[in-house]
């Protein structure tokens, strides 16, 4: 479908020049309170008409990839997301593009994309992208997922709140032994080490990743691995795992908790700290799953809860994804206000695909479809009563 095909509009233009957008994709912006070269600061600003067809041909990924290649602009793209995903725009581009949209779930309904041969993709390609970006874009913790905004009032506080909400969660004890899976900078392991006196095993897929933490963690009872989780053994008092979840996919859901069943011990605990989906769906948005998270797959509630049934007991379930716009909004403020420092490294395309990215995602949770979610859970057979935290 192209915007050729609407010849009452494609031949006007607006009052400043710009080639109307076809007929559909107006009335799907009018929806949500959206304007092509109007003048809210979260209207589309189009340079070059060639975006409508990318719209209209490739949804989501064309309309991310026209933004890297500046055929259009926003000055509050956050507030342009959350104004699309609120009204579910995505969802309504989407019933146009059946046959590619087809294409995308067959992807991930007959491959799996999150098998151990392309486990490690993700961290050669998004987290190895280079400490210094992640440096100066979080906090001084270095951790990369939502903070717990409940009582603090800057990004790093939030940081230590939530790294030590997950502590209290656990319920962590000195001369405990927790494993960590997806260990990301350390900031978990550095927190519970240092200020609950357990030792720590943490797994990544990240060299980068790695090298950094196990140089932050110097002098505590860390240990760093390289590995994938299906190789993980051994066993552990308690079970992390923050941010990694989202890397499982579908298809490995059961040997994920599989795993986790065995290596922790009967009176242990396991959190799972995860973005979630508000309902189940076969595919993940395409720009997303090219540009940041390879392979990717976000799970839904109903997902996770099949997942655990004859593994584990849901001891607690918390949701907090309102705080992750905070969040992401506080890491764009960091990485705009670095971006000189960054900018002859990384070039001016690098720049525009991270402000889409954290701007976009901020939209999303702000729109309530993206919502995150801390799952304490444990063994049926465990003896101690657990008392929710938060």
């Amino acid at each position: 479908m192209s915007h050729t095909a609407d010849a009452d509009t494609s031949q006007q233009t607006d009052r400043n020049n710009h080639p109307n957008p076809p007929a559909t994709l107006s009335a799907l912006a009018v929806e949500a309170g959206i304007k092509f070269n109007g003048s809210a600061h979260w209207d589309i600003q189009v340079h070059d008409e060639r975006v409508y067809d990318r719209i209209l041909l490739d949804g989501s990924l064309g309309f991310g990839e026209s933004y890297m290649d500046g055929l259009w602009d926003c000055d509050q793209l956050d507030v342009l997301f959350y104004r699309l995903l609120n009204a579910e725009i995505d969802q309504k581009i989407d019933k146009w593009r059946r046959l590619r949209l087809l294409g995308e779930i067959l992807r991930h309904r007959l491959f799996n994309l999150q098998s151990r041969r392309r486990a490690f993709q993700v961290g050669e390609r998004h987290y190895d992208t280079g400490n210094d970006v992640f440096e100066r874009m979080l906090d001084p913790s270095m951790s990369y997922s939502c903070g717990y905004w409940k009582d603090a009032t800057d990004l790093t506080q939030a940081q230590s709140d939530k790294l030590d909400l997950i502590c209290r969660k656990l319920e962590l004890k000195p001369g405990e032994r927790m494993l960590e899976i997806g260990s990301g900078w350390g900031s978990l392991a550095h927190f519970a080490a240092k200020h609950y006196g357990v030792e720590v095993v943490g797994i990544t897929v990240s060299k980068e990743q790695m090298q950094l933490a196990e140089a932050r963690c110097e002098g505590l009872p860390v240990t760093f691995k390289l590995m994938d989780y299906r190789d993980v053994d051994g066993q552990y008092d308690k079970l992390a795992s923050v941010g990694m979840f989202e890397h499982v996919g579908p298809k490995n859901y059961r040997t994920y908790f599989d795993i986790a069943k065995r290596v922790l011990k009967k009176e242990g605990l396991f959190l799972l700290h995860t973005i979630g989906a508000p309902f189940s769906t076969p595919k993940t948005d395409p720009w997303i799953d090219k540009y940041i998270f390879p392979n990717g797959k976000l799970p839904s509630a109903r997902e996770i809860a099949s997942s655990i049934e004859h593994r584990f007991v849901i001891e607690d379930w918390h949701n907090f994804g309102r705080d992750y716009d905070r969040t992401l909004m506080a890491w764009w403020a960091n990485f705009d206000r670095a971006w000189p420092e960054l900018s002859a490294k990384y070039g001016q395309r690098f720049y525009r695909m991270w402000r889409y990215y954290l701007l976009q995602s901020a939209g999303f949770f702000r729109s309530g479809q993206g919502q995150l979610w801390q799952i304490v859970l444990a063994h049926r057979q465990r003896t101690t009563p657990y008392r929710s935290v938060r």
